[in-house]
Formats: structure tokens, sequence, C-alpha cells
């Protein structure tokens, strides 16, 4: 039976809505960038733990230092990782370094390059103000304040922060486990041995790309033949997986057995068809409690309703903010005619203009076996369904690729 066209947006919905985060699990700070955190970080220390001078030179108390040239006798020292136990008097001065305590007493730090140094004596030759070149305690953070909020994708910065706050490992969700596989008589791997009739797959390989750089564990099923019982085979493989991708076969021809086949085998079909191009032929549903998305087998639909979908489907599964991909401004590069009933993701090139919105202009050819395309590509130009027809210099949204 024939099923009505739904939106991109309502497809994506639908998929989310289905999804739960991977469990949590212990993670060493040097193994989580890129992960996202499934529990707040907190400080477990304050930093600075106290008053540190943030330059080299002397430790002084304003006062002393309020006209110049100042003499002050230097009674000690306080180097980064040392201390000056005594308390700074009036006419004293303490030598510093960068990330040393200041001395009980001392209320600035008069820089070295503004001093004179004679023995036990220096002069000061620039007035200094309390508060000059410290860094007080708590100014980058306190115990006990969240750092580091749940949900968020880690950067190295946030990986030097957490180390900051005296943490270790955190607490992250595990990395999805996305299983997939193709189908087709036609297709062998890349390098194997080709016959007269037979053509080298891409998808799967792309889609192991696209898989680990979203943060997820790419299972690699292989290439199913077109035999019901081998694509209901290849699918078992997939249990204990967090989801299940097909690539090809999700249509409705002759040789698109994918949900037929796993329709005997506990496939239960949400939708299967979307408004866009490329990739209209999109399912999704659950197989054997499994989600299960069905992507195109033309490998820039692939990819595409990859990005559209999967990307977004793996961020959830990872205990992340699920979005649509980004999309930013740029101006039309060429005239696009009247837009179908369909939401168009035309492949585009990409030139900045300094001062200016960039200008995106999509390929002459759009055809979704065109890798190369893909690969050139810099963006995606994205049209609404019955978007009027466009000239050259109209505002337009494009996802960036790159």
């Amino acid at each position: 039976m024939a099923q009505a066209l739904i939106p991109v947006a309502e497809a994506r919905a639908r998929i989310l809505s289905m999804l739960t985060p991977t469990e949590q699990e212990p993670v060493l700070l040097a193994n989580a960038v890129g992960r996202i955190l499934a529990e707040d970080v907190v400080a477990r220390r304050t930093q600075p733990p106290s008053d540190l001078s943030a330059m080299d030179g002397y430790a002084v108390r304003a006062a002393d230092v309020s006209s110049v040239p100042a003499r002050l006798r230097v009674v000690g020292e306080s180097p980064a990782g040392g201390a000056y136990d005594g308390i700074l008097g009036e006419g004293e001065a303490v030598r510093i370094f960068t990330g040393a305590p200041v001395p009980h007493g001392a209320d600035a730090i008069v820089i070295q390059e503004d001093t004179e140094r004679y023995g036990d004596i220096v002069i000061a030759r620039e007035k200094t103000v309390h508060g000059r070149n410290i860094r007080p305690a708590g100014l980058d953070f306190t115990k006990g304040t969240t750092g580091l909020a749940a949900g968020r994708k880690l950067s190295a910065a946030d990986i030097a922060f957490a180390a900051a706050m005296n943490v270790s490992s955190l607490s992250l969700h595990r990395r999805p486990r996305i299983a997939f596989f193709s189908t087709g008589d036609e297709l062998v791997r890349p390098g194997a041995p080709l016959g007269p009739n037979q053509i080298v797959s891409s998808n799967n390989d792309g889609l192991a790309a696209l898989i680990a750089e979203a943060g997820g564990v790419p299972l690699d099923l292989g290439i199913a033949p077109d035999r019901r019982e081998a694509i209901r085979a290849t699918a078992r493989k997939a249990i204990g997986a967090d989801m299940l991708v097909t690539l090809g076969g999700a249509s409705v021809g002759d040789h698109d057995l994918v949900q037929a086949a796993l329709a005997e085998d506990g496939l239960d079909i949400d939708f299967w068809r979307i408004a866009m191009r490329p990739g209209k032929p999109l399912m999704f549903g659950r197989y054997r409690d499994i989600p299960m998305l069905g992507l195109p087998g033309n490998p820039v639909s692939a990819q595409v309703c990859a990005l559209l979908f999967l990307v977004p489907a793996l961020t959830k599964l990872a205990g992340g903010e699920a979005n649509a991909p980004r999309t930013v401004p740029a101006r039309l590069g060429t005239p696009l005619a009247e837009n179908d009933q369909r939401e168009d993701y035309l492949r585009a090139g990409i030139d900045h203009v300094p001062g200016e919105l960039p200008v995106a202009t999509p390929f002459p050819k759009q055809d979704s076996s065109m890798l190369s395309l893909l690969s050139a590509a810099d963006c995606l130009i994205v049209r609404p369904p019955h978007a009027p027809a466009a000239e050259a210099g109209e505002m337009v949204s494009v996802i960036p690729l790159r």
C-alpha cells in the first residue's frame, strides 16, 4: 500500500521520539574528547586555591609603592610550588615568580622590569595599586560549582577544564553501536574482482566513516544478496546494537526486498517515504526492538539522508541534544526554478566574499549517483517544498559540509 510522503522535519522527530540514550560509563579524561557528558562535572577544588602572582617581580604592600621611587627591603622569596611563610611588613618586599602564592600582608606585585635590585634592597620605579598583577583565589572557579553540564559534547578545552577541577574520569554515555549492511547482487567491496554487471559499493565505507565521525561505533555487516533469507540472516547479526541501518532495498520495486524480508522477522514499520530529494525511499521502524533506519541505495542519497537523520539519531543515543543540521544564510549564485512538493538538498560550492554573505552556487548536475560532486561540495542548499523560482543573489539557507 502506498504511503503519503511525510516532511523531513516530521520524519526526524518521529525517529528521535523512539530513541533513548545509551547507558553511562566511566571514561578517563584522555579518552573523553568528542564524547557527551552523562552527568554534570563539579569542581573538587578552588582555582586558584589562593592568591597567586600573575607576573615575575616583587610582592609588596601597595601603600609602600604609592609614590616612586620606592626603596624596599627584600625579606624572602616565593617560588612557584613554594611559599614565603612570613607576614610582609611595612617597607618590605618578597621576590616572587609567576604562579607563586602571594605572601600574607602583600596586596600587589611590582613586575621585575619596573625594579632595580641592589643586594637586599629593591627600588620600585613604577607606582602600583591594590590587587595589581594578582590572581585572586577562586578567579577561575570555586569548589562545588558545576563547571560542565550534562549533555555537553566535550572539546579539548573541556578536558583541560575538567582536569583543572581535579577530575580524572567522567561519566559519559556509551558510544552508540550502529550496525549496517548493504543489499544487492550487483555490489562488491572496493578492490574485489568485478563481474560484467557489478559495481563497487561505496556505501558501507562511507557510512562507517560518517558514524565514526559522529561519535558512534560502526559495525559493518557487509553486503547481503537479494534473497530474503540472506537479508534476514544478515539483519539478525545486529542484535545487541543500538541501531540497525540498511542501505538499499527500501523502496517497493521487485528487487527492493528489505521491507518485505524483515517484515516476516519482526520489523514494525513507522514510515518509508519522505518528501525530500535526494532520498525519498527512506524507511524507519523497529526490528526486534532495535531502531532501524533504511537508507536509499544511491550513494549520494544515502549520505544526505544519513546527515539529516542518522547523525541526529546518533547524537540522541549518545546523550546529546539532537537537532536538525545547522544551517547558515548565503546568497544564491545562479537562478533556480520553482520547487515541487519535495524538500531539495542541492550540492553546491561556496565562494566567500569579504564583508558579505557567502555565495552558494549549485552544481548543474544533481544526480544522486554522483559522489564526485558530493565530495567537491562545500554545502547543501536547502529549498523548502513549493519554493518559488529564485534569482541569483537571493537569500538561501545552506548546510555547511566542511
